[in-house]
Order: C-alpha cells, then sequence, then structure tokens
C-alpha cells in the first residue's frame, strides 16, 4: 500500500553501503520504519530527507502494517538544520526522538507528531530547551500511559496544598500531607514546581509563549520528572545523560 504522510525522522541508521532504515513519526500511522534506498549518496535525492530531525511530506510503501516499508519520496517541509549545528539543541532535539524512538509502540504515537513538531520549532526559535523538554516528557507520559496524577491526592482524591505537596511515583502522583505518611517514597515538591507541573500538564506546546523559570525551579523539575521516569520506565536515555554532562561542564 503506498502511504503519504507528514512526518519526523527520529531515527536514521546506516545499512549497507548506501542506504540507510529511517524511523519516522508521522501524523497518519504513528511510528514507522521504512528503508531509504541509496540515501547515504551525496547525489541521491532521498538524501536530505533522510536527516535526524527532518519534518516532510514522505510517500512510502508498505506492504503490511507493523512491517518495514520502503522510502519512495520526500519533500522537506522543515529540515531543523540548526539542530544539527549545534550541540546542546541537538542534544535536547535527540533526547525528544529518543523518548519516542523507546517509549512509543510502531503504529502509535499520532498524537505526539504535532507535539514532536512544535518542540523541535521551539527548540530552533530559542525557547528554554529545558522547559520544552519537560512539556514533551509530560506529553509523552500521558500519550504512552505513565503520567503522573497530579489534581488531586492519589489516595484519598482531596485537593492539594501547594506548599505541601509532595509525588510518589510509586503511588502514582501527587499525595497531601497527611497521606504522604503511609507512602514510604513521596518526595517533597515545593510550591512552584508542582504549580508548573500541573500547568505543563495541561500545556499545549503549539501554544507554548515566552516562559521564564529560575534555575532552582528548572533543576527541581527536572529531579521529580527524572525520578519519575527512571521509577517507571526503568531505561536509560543516553542523550540525557549527554545533556547532564554538557550542562553540569557549562557547555
Amino acid at each position: 500500500m503506498l502511504c503519504k504522510s507528514e512526518a519526523i525522522v527520529i531515527r536514521s541508521l546506516d545499512y549497507g553501503e548506501g542506504h540507510k532504515i529511517l524511523l519516522l513519526l508521522t501524523a497518519e500511522s504513528g511510528k514507522v520504519s521504512v528503508m531509504a534506498r541509496g540515501a547515504k549518496k551525496p547525489r541521491s535525492r532521498l538524501a536530505a530527507a533522510a536527516q535526524m530531525f527532518t519534518h516532510g511530506e514522505y510517500t512510502y510503501y508498505q506492504q503490511n502494517a507493523g512491517k518495514m516499508g520502503t522510502l519512495n519520496h520526500g519533500e522537506i517541509i522543515d529540515a531543523h538544520q540548526p539542530l544539527r549545528e549545534h550541540l546542546l539543541l541537538g542534544a535536547y532535539a535527540a533526547y525528544l526522538a529518543e523518548l519516542v524512538d523507546r517509549l512509543v509502540a510502531d503504529q502509535e504515537g499520532r498524537a505526539l507528531f504535532p507535539q514532536l513538531a512544535a518542540a523541535l520549532e521551539a527548540l530552533e526559535r530559542g525557547k528554554d530547551a529545558a522547559i520544552v523538554a519537560h512539556l514533551f516528557e509530560l506529553r509523552v507520559l500521558e500519550e504512552t500511559g505513565y503520567a503522573p496524577m497530579l489534581d488531586a491526592c492519589v489516595q484519598c482524591r482531596r485537593d492539594i496544598d501547594a506548599e505541601r505537596a509532595a509525588i510518589s511515583a510509586g503511588a502514582g502522583g501527587v499525595v497531601c500531607a497527611d497521606c504522604r505518611k503511609s507512602v514510604q517514597d513521596a518526595i517533597a515538591v515545593g510550591a512552584k514546581p508542582f504549580t508548573l507541573l500541573r500547568l505543563f500538564q495541561r500545556t499545549d506546546l503549539r501554544r507554548l509563549g515566552n516562559v521564564s523559570v529560575s534555575e532552582e525551579t528548572k533543576r527541581e523539575l527536572a529531579r521529580i520528572l527524572d525520578l519519575w521516569i527512571r521509577h517507571h520506565i526503568g531505561i536509560p536515555f543516553k542523550s540525557r545523560h549527554f545533556i547532564e554532562q554538557m550542562e553540569k561542564h557549562g557547555l
């Protein structure tokens, strides 16, 4: 079956002497793998469309759903060249792509396509990369069923006092001051990080405006979401580790 869809390249692997295997997040069919024959060759008509983070209109042949297809044509909408040239921004873009690659099942993730497109555009426009990453983390957690419950205490369903909020990965969300006593892995969440987590969980990346967040609050958000992802996903992300090392050394 011949398929045509907007898509973003989230993985590009060399294959053989001249080919590439691409993992696309498509607007129509979610995550799809395709063979781009000859794409490694500089003069190939598929070479540019096979670059990481490229957003384009892709035409590919796929005999059966879930099986690798063959790329026929790629019309570039946004090449996102700056993301491949800037080391830190490229690392953040790679992290967003890795989240989809490793957490989203094949033929799933259609709802994430516009969010990823908006996230890459936000990175390129100079939005706070850490905030963009946290927003996208929450979108992926929601799509894959791992999102924290933040609207009320996960134990007793009472409203949460932001000044005394705590979050438990094991319990599945925030807990109030009373219930925290019986939840072993609950960690305190400051009022600002808690308020932002609630706001971010409802924020569409396509409507992201200018957000100013202190470095201290960003560190707390990173700590909370890192603990959450480690507990529920349990796999290391190479791109996330690279970002942490770069920021640790001030690069």
